[in-house]
């Protein structure tokens, strides 16, 4: 029995690209809540498709973009201050104290 290779590659490709997809945002959710983007990649590269969900439910630190900048890096939301401006001024302090 002869196996077309081809007929696998289709899906395998559309698999790798949900799979890539899936890193990117996962580890660019998690930069902009505040943990730093290596949190985002591991699950994304355990867990794929799924990271994205986990990730948009994850609260987000008081210093993080997500605060400061609202949801999205363009548009009218958040205050348009940026984190060191926000650091300066003493947003997260308590946070780091606990810590």
């Amino acid at each position: 029995m002869i196996v077309p290779f081809a007929l696998i590659g289709a899906k395998a490709l559309y698999l790798l690209y949900a799979w890539l997809i899936g890193c990117i945002v996962a580890s660019w959710l998690s930069e902009r809540k505040g943990y730093g983007e290596r949190p985002g990649l591991a699950t994304g590269l355990l867990l794929s498709l799924v990271a994205i969900l986990i990730w948009l439910f994850v609260p987000a630190k008081a210093d993080s973009k997500w605060k400061l900048q609202g949801r999205l890096p363009f548009g009218r939301g958040g205050t348009g201050e940026t984190v060191a401006e926000a650091r300066a001024r003493g947003v997260g302090d308590q946070h780091r104290q606990d810590s």
